[in-house]
């Protein structure tokens, strides 16, 4: 009655069925674990320099420039349900023109079995942080976060915000050296 092709597609979906539970099962034990550590953020260093936007007709904008120190220890992080890790440095701000601007100044992964302690000196921004106009001068309020998506083997990817940040106020005046 049964062919063989009936029976290993009954074998197949059973099979399937059944990684499919287990895959399931993997990620309920990690998903509501809590992802966030303790993240200290400090600034040495805030430059700030008016650059042609090559974007636009002849305009000029802002052209940040931060040295940053950064420590956390990521241990707690890597479980057995968890790949990589993709950690970046993220400054909020608010001007005339938006409400919000995020721009991503750092990033770094780290893959499981590498070295899960962050203590960084005197880095520099990796990215440029460019304003769409004038709107890092005198701005008052730039908040630095660090923040990191866990890629697991199985489930969701958390987008999760480290629990320490500062903010920072900009200059007023535009740098006119050469070096940064």
């Amino acid at each position: 009655m049964n062919t063989v092709l009936s029976r290993a597609n009954s074998l197949f979906a059973f099979s399937l069925s059944v990684m499919a539970a287990l895959t399931f099962g993997c990620f309920v034990t990690t998903a509501f674990k809590d992802r966030r550590v303790p993240v200290d953020i400090h600034v040495s260093r805030v430059m700030l320099k008016n650059v042609d936007d090559f974007t636009g007709p002849r305009e000029r904008s802002a052209l940040g420039f931060v040295t940053f120190d950064l420590s956390a220890d990521i241990l707690a992080f890597f479980d057995w349900n968890v790949k990589q890790l993709f950690i970046y440095l993220s400054a909020e701000y608010t001007t005339r023109s938006n409400a919000l601007n995020q721009v991503v100044l750092w990033d770094k992964i780290v893959l499981r079995g590498e070295s899960t302690k962050l203590n960084l000196r005197d880095m520099k921004s990796k990215y440029f942080f460019f304003d769409d106009g004038n709107g890092l001068r005198a701005n008052k309020n730039i908040t630095l976060t660090l923040s990191w998506n866990v890629v697991p083997n199985a489930g969701i990817l958390p987008l999760v915000a480290g629990s320490g940040h500062v903010s920072l106020p900009f200059p007023d005046m535009y740098e006119s050296t050469k070096s940064y």
